[in-house]
């Protein structure tokens, strides 16, 4: 190879490839007469390659996608914001749930299922409503609520209220129950139980994205380091999930 086809060769690798020590390969070695003949002088060359000790890592050309996280103190810290980010998502699972439905018009007891009622001489501990009453349904379009003491009534009552829950109105029976008749949703209420799932749709991203950012502020991670790559790839995630589980209750109900 000639002395310009080799350096040609060298500019054509990668710099991460090719050092500067490396392109110092080619000596030139002169030939002798021989058996007393002489012969024009012709030169080769020999290459010489750098010693293994300035031979440098290709670890930094792996990129982050195809790296995983190395450091004890990432891996815990990325669990961590995994199971936040997993409770955080579940919730609004539930919280759809219960939207879905009201908005279908099903009437089930799980409608009441936010109610917490608290209890005089218990200071600020709720209960729940299913711990101090049943929850039964008429007609399919009415619960019923017997409660197991008559003296836990009013407090009931009072909890029905303070839930603010839309078209539950709590209607007092007997000394013991309470009837709430339930009518079906108009396309109006299904578009506000919708637009309130939205609303906490992005309440949980909003509280996805704090996770992440606490997880990298901990971390201290340097720019384009392969932490930020998976803790972003995590938070991208369970919003899919959060969006996943909204469109899911827009196709159920009809509600645009």
């Amino acid at each position: 190879m000639s002395l310009p086809s080799a350096v040609r060769l060298a500019t054509s690798c990668s710099p991460r490839a090719v050092s500067r020590r490396s392109l110092q390969f080619l000596r030139p070695t002169q030939s002798f007469a021989h058996n007393g003949i002489s012969r024009s002088p012709t030169t080769s060359y020999i290459r010489l390659y750098a010693s293994r000790s300035k031979a440098k890592s290709t670890a930094d050309l792996v990129p982050g996608s195809k790296q995983a996280l190395t450091s004890e103190v990432s891996r815990l810290e990325y669990g961590k914001s995994e199971a936040k980010m997993s409770a955080a998502v579940e919730w609004y699972r539930k919280e759809v749930a219960g939207l879905e439905t009201r908005a279908s018009g099903r009437v089930t007891p799980a409608l009441l299922s936010p109610v917490r009622v608290e209890l005089p001489g218990r200071g600020k501990d709720l209960v729940k409503l299913e711990e101090l009453a049943t929850i039964g349904v008429r007609d399919g379009s009415t619960l019923i609520i017997t409660v197991f003491e008559e003296h836990n009534l009013k407090a009931v009552e009072q909890a029905l209220y303070a839930a603010k829950l839309p078209n539950i109105v709590p209607q007092k029976q007997d000394s013991r129950t309470i009837k709430i008749p339930i009518p079906r949703p108009t396309v109006e209420a299904r578009n506000a139980l919708t637009a309130t799932a939205q609303r906490i749709a992005e309440d949980t991203r909003v509280q996805l994205r704090k996770i992440q950012q606490a997880s990298v502020k901990k971390g201290d991670y340097k720019k384009h380091s392969v932490e930020l790559e998976e803790f972003q790839k995590l938070a991208d995630k369970n919003s899919a999930e959060v969006d996943k589980i909204l469109a899911h209750m827009k196709k159920s109900t009809g509600a645009r």
